[in-house]
C-alpha cells in the first residue's frame, strides 16, 4: 500500500528539480549578437562629371596681323570650317590688306628694276669720265659729279630693297596659314569682320581626342591617376560609350565652364579639371567631334 505514495512523491520531486534548473538557466545573461549581424558598409558611389572632348595636343589661337595704325585688317576670305582637318602651311584665311600690299610690292619691284638699269648706265658714265680724266680730256670735277650721282642711285636702290622686304613680310602676314597640322576647333571671325581679341580661329594640334572632365571639389578625393572612366555623350553625339583613364588632375580649383542642359544646374560650382586619355580603340569614333559634351563616370 505504500508504493503508490512513494512513486507520487518521487515524481513531484523530479518536477520541482526541473523547475529550479530552468529558472537558473533563464536567469543567465543572453549571448551578444553575432558580429555577422552588424550592418555592412555602404558601397562607394561612383563619381560622375560633365566634360568636353578636346585634341590631345596644344591648342593655338591664331590672331590677325596688326596694321601700321594699330588695328587689325578685315577678313577678306575664310577657307576652312570648324572640325576640318588641316595640314601645316595650309591657307586658312586672307585679309583685305592683301590687294593693296600686292600693288605696292609691284610698284617697288618696278622701281628697283629701273634703279638697277640706271646704276648700270651710271657706272659706264663713271668709267668713261674716268678714262677721259686720265687722258686730260675731262675735268676731275665732272668725274666727281658722276660718282656722286652713282652713289645716290645706289642709296635709292638700298632703300627700295628694304621697302620691298617690309612689304614682303606684310604680304605674308596678309594670309593666315596653319602653323601645324591639326583640327579647326572654333572660328571667331567670318569674312567681312574685323577680328577682335579672340583672334580668327582656334587650331588644335593632332587628330587624337582626349576628354576634360570637371569634377566637383567635394568628389575629387575619390579620383586618382590611372583610374578607369566610361564616357557617354550627353546629347547623343556618338553611340555607346568610350573607355578612358585619368592622366592628369589639375592642381587648382576653379569655376565650372561646362554647363549642363539642366536649367537648375549650379553654374557657380567649384570644380577641378581632370584630363582623360581615351582608349585608342575608341578614339577614332570621336576624332572629328572636338568640343562635344560628354558625361564621365569614374569607376570606383
Amino acid at each position: 500500500m505504500r508504493r503508490p505514495w512513494l512513486l507520487a512523491g518521487a515524481g513531484l520531486l523530479l518536477v520541482l528539480l526541473a523547475v529550479a534548473v530552468s529558472r537558473r538557466f533563464s536567469s543567465r545573461p543572453q549571448a551578444a549578437p553575432s558580429a555577422a549581424l552588424a550592418p555592412a558598409p555602404a558601397p562607394l558611389e561612383a563619381v560622375s562629371a560633365l566634360g568636353t572632348l578636346e585634341p590631345s595636343g596644344d591648342i593655338r589661337r591664331l590672331a590677325a596681323p596688326t596694321s601700321a595704325m594699330g588695328g587689325s585688317p578685315r577678313l577678306l576670305s575664310l577657307q576652312v570650317e570648324e572640325g576640318q582637318q588641316v595640314q601645316k602651311g595650309q591657307l586658312l584665311a586672307t585679309f583685305d590688306s592683301r590687294p593693296k600690299l600686292q600693288a605696292d610690292l609691284a610698284a617697288v619691284n618696278a622701281r628697283i628694276e629701273s634703279l638697277q638699269v640706271q646704276i648700270r648706265m651710271q657706272r659706264r658714265e663713271v668709267e668713261r669720265y674716268q678714262s677721259a680724266a686720265n687722258s686730260g680730256a675731262a675735268a676731275l670735277v665732272l668725274l666727281e659729279e658722276k660718282k656722286d650721282e652713282l652713289v645716290q642711285l645706289q642709296g635709292q636702290l638700298r632703300e627700295a630693297l628694304a621697302q620691298r622686304r617690309g612689304l614682303q613680310v606684310d604680304l605674308a602676314d596678309s594670309e593666315l596659314r596653319a602653323p601645324l597640322s591639326g583640327t579647326v576647333l572654333k572660328i571667331h571671325s567670318r569674312a567681312g569682320e574685323r577680328p577682335d581679341g579672340e583672334g580668327v580661329l582656334e587650331l588644335g594640334a593632332g587628330d587624337q581626342m582626349e576628354a576634360v572632365a570637371e569634377v566637383y571639389e567635394s568628389d575629387i578625393n575619390r579620383v586618382k591617376l590611372g583610374q578607369t572612366v566610361k564616357l557617354v555623350s550627353e546629347n547623343g553625339g556618338f553611340s555607346g560609350s568610350l573607355q578612358a583613364r585619368v592622366i592628369r588632375i589639375a592642381p587648382q580649383v576653379r569655376q565650372r565652364a561646362v554647363l549642363s542642359t539642366d536649367p537648375t544646374g549650379d553654374a557657380d560650382a567649384r570644380v577641378v579639371e581632370v584630363r582623360l586619355a581615351i582608349d585608342p580603340a575608341d578614339a577614332a569614333k570621336v576624332r572629328d567631334l572636338a568640343g562635344l559634351k560628354v558625361i564621365a563616370r569614374f569607376n570606383p
